[in-house]
């Protein structure tokens, strides 16, 4: 009977563990403009979080989401200030043009309130530090969310890359982002609107799918920016992006290592991988659940194993309520701020056909 008290009791204490760990954040969301918004919106109909407002002044746009979605009309806004001005969320999670990120860091940032923004930082390098300048004044984290950072394959291979020094010294990084094209694949009106635009998105693909490799890079390389930066573009279909290029190859030099960022609108299917050559070894995460290795006279798969943090909720939770530190992880500014600085300096190369020194 005693042992029976003491098991209840144990599941008792998992149990309410495990419900403060579950604990929803409530959070407010800048822009619907943003395709990646589904993913936050369907985890409220879930009801795995709760959403205090949402700032957007496109009426149209307003009611198909509060129909899909089923949003009460008294969360919307008609732009941030105005919505901080009545509620106070955990964090503001920002689904608008990458231009706009800096906007919103800046409505936040006072108040002390969190900014997550989806990938990238912002659009320049100015943009870029005047958010850094306004998260140190005020204290306030302001992170960066990416796909690829929750792809239990990419944790792996920084784990064998870095702490158990599986294939030695990084020597090559190849990484392969994009899809057919946001046209494409069906991206909505109110997202290509600004995507495709060089000013609200800083460029086509180069900025779209670039900035992945250039993130996950800099994470592998301990967070040191490349020496120089070279890239090329294409506008292979002017037809359907007018105004922006839709192929780009970045290439990053490193003191020991090279870089190599293949961006592109123009895949004959969608991808996201990740290839390290070490010294003695290679590693390649195919995507978000495969990952093989090879040596010099094998080749092996690798059984992948669950990263700490599945998605960007889970990882807010731990860096807002529980103390986590994001020091130079995936989404942290001191990352993304060298991912913009990459960025540009592709832009320019593109531009003017010469290596950039950063």
């Amino acid at each position: 009977m005693q042992r029976c008290r003491l098991l209840l009791m144990l599941l008792l204490v998992c149990h309410f563990s495990a419900i403060a760990q579950q604990v929803s954040l409530q959070v407010a969301l800048a822009g619907l403009n943003h395709d990646h918004v589904h993913l936050i919106l369907g985890r409220y109909r879930k009801g795995e979080v709760k959403i205090l407002g949402i700032a957007e002044n496109d009426e149209q746009l307003i009611q198909r989401m509060k129909k899909r979605y089923q949003l009460p009309d008294n969360i919307f806004y008609k732009d941030v200030p105005s919505m901080l001005a009545k509620i106070k969320p955990d964090v503001v999670l920002a689904y608008n043009p990458i231009a706009d990120h800096l906007a919103v860091v800046e409505a936040c940032a006072p108040k002390g309130i969190p900014v997550m923004v989806e990938k990238p930082l912002a659009v320049s390098v100015q943009q870029a530090q005047r958010i850094a300048a306004l998260s140190a004044q005020y204290h306030v984290p302001v992170l960066t969310n990416y796909e690829t950072t929750w792809y239990n394959t990419n944790q792996q291979v920084q784990d064998m890359v870095n702490n158990q020094h599986a294939i030695g010294p990084i020597r090559k990084m190849i990484v392969h982002d994009g899809h057919e094209g946001p046209k494409e694949i069906g991206c909505s009106p109110d997202f290509l609107k600004w995507l495709t635009d060089p000013v609200k998105n800083g460029a086509g693909a180069l900025m779209d799918f670039g900035c992945y490799g250039a993130n996950l890079m800099t994470w592998l390389m301990h967070g040191k920016a490349p020496v120089a930066v070279m890239a090329v573009t294409h506008q292979i279909k002017p037809d359907v992006y007018p105004k922006v290029d839709d192929d780009a190859t970045i290439m990053l030099e490193y003191p020991d290592a090279t870089g190599i960022i293949e961006a592109s609108w123009n895949w004959p299917f969608s991808i996201k991988d990740l290839e390290v050559f070490g010294k003695t070894g290679y590693l390649h995460a195919l995507n978000m659940h495969n990952l093989v290795g090879r040596q010099k006279d094998s080749t092996y798969t690798v059984e992948v194993k669950t990263a700490q943090y599945q998605d960007n909720l889970t990882y807010l939770q731990a860096v807002l309520k529980d103390g986590f530190k994001p020091g130079n992880d995936l989404s942290s500014l001191e990352n993304n701020i060298i991912v913009v600085r990459i960025l540009e300096a592709a832009r320019k190369s593109a531009k003017e056909g010469k290596r950039v020194v950063l």
